[in-house]
């Protein structure tokens, strides 16, 4: 191929990744469950209206997609979601139960019949919410998290364990949902039942506090009439963390505590295999599963530092033993049904895909979604494992994705643009695995480094707590001294450096705009830009006190709250930016961007501001992604003087 490879400048490379291909390609399997033999899971459709279908895969291999537009498998509680479906098999054929996205009801659901609902609706606030629901057929019951709104603000909420009847009787009456707690607990996650059906375990939280911060492993006894009984703390704290708890099969509590700085698993208050290894993360859905047991005993886990792996631990000899493959990353989500463990994993040559291991034989296959390469792999970039030093002389773990094209390489002494990615959480993490956007800048001449600034999870509790109260300086400095190395060691052009990122990322970049002079220009995601308002009503409940630890107690530094804000710093923004934005957004709502940008006005700042109808918190539909990613490529190809082939330019206004 030497002979043939042209030399053109950085950003102007053809490439065979359109925003298009990268926006079919966005999301993954999610939400695993076995119904008898048979594995279903959650799966996008970009292209139809980035609903979540539910996909069966048949004892024989086959897949189908079971429920057809416009069904969406989705559940809203703590706006996050959760596990959103559950399963039988009822006489030989599957009974299932879902919530569905636009009325968030639960819905039963038999092949060959229409799904029928089994809940009521409700007028109050955001209604009646379900997640993690469990088909007990020997009550008749749906066993689930209710969550329900008490008024018209988005924290008039209570969260209780409930029962539902399987025979739809709750359809018009909410009295015939069966609360199994109290609201006692702000928050609390599905219960696991122990294999004799004697007890129930599951885990609370309260605000201030996030679940990472501090939660509560609460056993009750089930009485004769699936009542709960003398619910008691057997584990957990303020300062400790319980990411799931389960049951091993002769009946002994299985959890993942960070007690010792990393999530690591113990049974019956014994920590199993001792590792600065993470073997749980941050429960940002309901129903998130890093560990499964298994009939015999063995326990099935996602574990890692960093990237992940999917093991069998014996937790008698504490040895584990992973599975062999491709994989670098498993998301949370595990389901086991005799000696087979179902995963979801990913690498930097391959998209989520269903993976089954079977426990006997060591061997690990794709059996559902299989990553199908939609263009020739030259094109993906290589992606290098970094660390690197920031202020302090403190670690920041980072991706670094060079540009790369088989066919294409740059004059001699031209240095590549780079973007730094910040990711979202920000208690979070940027996983190691394909990702076709970040292909799409790459394959043009384009660097991306995505960043696990201090505060990211993967790395334990005190990686992760760096960000306590420094929220806006530490993931901005953290950012700021990977952009600045790779443009000291001759890897990125110094004056020619970005900061893109969503949510909480989408924070991290404005602030970096607002407080660094290391950016020539930026693209920020539906973001947070105003911590006042986002602190005191702007945002849901599940988030509406993460700031007391995020920046710290706003009775005692309100100051703080203005201080760091990029909508109080809007003078500062002095390089063009893109500013992207759901209207639907109740995370992050559009009123921030709004006041953002009308202290902009008149200061001859280059910008665009798009904003989607029909988005919410993270785009789901094929047509917003593929907008979004054109108007990026658009203002770096402006800001850098790039000439990147047939992209729509995108209008700044000043």
């Amino acid at each position: 191929m030497g002979e043939n490879v042209q030399t053109s400048a950085y950003g102007s490379w053809p490439s065979p990744i359109d925003a298009a291909l990268a926006a079919a390609h966005d999301g993954h399997p999610e939400w695993l469950g076995f119904v008898g033999d048979e594995v279903w899971w959650t799966e996008p459709r970009p292209t139809e209206g980035g609903r979540r279908t539910l996909v069966r895969r048949r004892a024989d291999g086959q897949e189908e997609s079971v429920l057809p537009a416009p069904w969406n498998v989705r559940s809203r509680v703590i706006e996050y979601g959760g596990h959103p479906w559950s399963g039988a098999v009822v006489a030989g054929e599957p009974l299932v139960v879902f919530v569905h996205f636009a009325d968030q009801r639960l819905y039963r659901y038999e092949p060959g019949s229409e799904p029928r609902p089994l809940t009521p609706l409700s007028p109050v606030g955001g209604g009646l919410r379900w997640a993690e629901p469990q088909v007990r057929l020997d009550l008749g019951e749906v066993w689930c998290v209710l969550e329900e709104f008490t008024g018209d603000g988005p924290t008039d909420v209570r969260r209780v364990l409930a029962a539902v009847p399987l025979d739809g009787s709750a359809v018009r009456d909410r009295d015939a949902v069966r609360e199994l707690t109290d609201d006692r607990h702000r928050f609390v996650t599905g219960p696991r039942i122990s294999p004799d059906g004697s007890r129930a375990a599951w885990l609370a939280w309260d605000h201030p506090r996030m679940p990472w911060d501090g939660t509560e492993l609460v056993v009750a006894d089930i009485g004769p009439h699936g009542t709960l009984v003398e619910p008691r703390t057997l584990a957990g704290g303020p300062e400790e963390s319980i990411a799931q708890a389960d049951w091993s099969p002769d009946g002994r509590l299985l959890y993942a505590s960070d007690r010792t700085g990393w999530w690591n698993l113990y049974r019956d208050g014994e920590q199993l295999c001792p590792r600065e290894e993470e073997f749980g993360g941050a429960l940002w859905k309901l129903g998130h599963r890093w560990f499964a047991p298994l009939d015999s005993g063995l326990i099935a886990v996602v574990h890692g530092s960093g990237s992940t792996a999917l093991g069998i631990l014996d937790p008698e000899t504490g040895e584990l033993v992973d599975a062999a493959g491709p994989w670098t990353e498993f998301a949370p989500t595990l389901a086991v049904h005799g000696e087979r463990v179902v995963a979801v994993g990913a690498s930097p040559r391959t998209a989520y895909e269903v993976v089954e291991l079977d426990t006997r034989t060591g061997r690990a296959r794709v059996i559902g979604a299989p990553h199908d390469d939609p263009v020739d792999p030259v094109y993906y970039p290589e992606p290098l494992i970094r660390t690197f030093t920031g202020p302090d002389g403190r670690d920041i773990h980072a991706h670094v994705y060079p540009p790369h094209h088989p066919g294409h390489r740059a004059p001699g002494g031209e240095l590549p643009p780079y973007v730094v990615w910040v990711h979202g959480g920000p208690t979070g993490h940027a996983p190691l695995v394909l990702d076709l956007s970040i292909a799409y800048f790459t394959s043009r001449g384009i660097g991306v480094a995505e960043v696990n600034y201090g505060g990211s999870t993967g790395y334990g509790r005190e990686y992760r707590n760096r960000l306590r109260e420094q929220w806006g300086v530490v993931d901005v400095e953290d950012c700021a001294a990977v952009a600045l190395a790779l443009a000291d060691e001759g890897t990125a052009d110094r004056d020619r450096l970005a900061v893109r990122g969503g949510s909480a990322g989408g924070w991290t970049a404005a602030a970096s705009l607002t407080a660094t002079d290391v950016y020539a220009c930026g693209t920020i995601v539906y973001p947070i830009l105003d911590l006042a308002g986002w602190g005191t009503g702007e945002t849901h409940d599940f988030e509406s006190q993460y700031l007391e630890s995020l920046v710290g107690p706003f009775a005692e530094v309100p100051g703080r709250y203005a201080e760091r804000s990029p909508v109080e710093h809007a003078d500062r923004v002095t390089v063009p930016f893109l500013l992207l934005q759901g209207l639907d957004d109740v995370i992050c709502p559009p009123a921030q961007c709004e006041r953002f940008l009308s202290r902009i006005a008149g200061r001859r700042v280059p910008h665009a501001y798009l904003a989607f109808e029909g988005e919410g918190h993270g785009f789901r539909r094929a047509e917003t992604m593929i907008r979004a990613l054109e108007a990026e490529l658009s203002l770096y190809a402006q800001v850098f003087g790039l000439n990147p082939p047939g992209v729509p330019t995108l209008e700044l206004v000043k």
